[in-house]
């Protein structure tokens, strides 16, 4: 796949591809359609060429001309893939901007009750390793103490 072939296939309006060509009669219909679905995971996919492709990364390769190993959603919603939206990333800045795990119970990412010591644990992560790890009594001074962290470790990539 390269640019070009996907410039061949699709139309980019709005964070969202169109179909511009189609390779059978029977498809005809899907001219000038929106490609794809949401799938459960969040994510338009578009079958295309007998593969399964999620939409994000075809309209980064449509507007950059390549593919980074990781295409990033800026405001975390899987479903806006407008170009401005979408950043070019690796696992470990994708996974720090992520959005909270649905477990996490103290509302803030990064921020944990931590049973053993009685008190809220701050983990903060880069590149697979643990940066900061703290314990704080207060829940507002932890959620206070892992938004600095991920600023500072994260940066751009940092979920506020």
């Amino acid at each position: 796949m390269n640019q070009q072939d996907v410039a061949d296939c699709f139309d980019y309006r709005d964070g969202y591809l169109y179909w511009k060509g189609v390779s059978h009669p029977n498809k005809q219909h899907m001219m000038d359609k929106p490609a794809g679905s949401i799938h459960q995971t969040g994510y338009r996919h578009i079958t295309w060429r007998g593969k399964v492709q999620k939409a994000h990364r075809l309209i980064f390769m449509l507007h950059y001309g390549y593919l980074p190993p990781e295409v990033d959603h800026i405001n975390g919603d899987r479903a806006d893939n407008r170009i401005e939206n979408l950043r070019p990333a690796t696992r470990s800045e994708n996974q720090c901007n992520r959005n909270a795990l649905a477990s996490n119970t103290s509302g803030y990412p990064g921020v944990s009750w931590h049973k053993a010591s009685k008190a809220w644990v701050v983990r903060v992560m880069k590149n697979g390793k643990t940066v900061v790890q703290q314990y704080c009594k207060d829940l507002e001074l932890a959620g206070l103490v892992a938004t600095e962290a991920r600023s500072l470790y994260h940066g751009a990539y940092a979920k506020s």
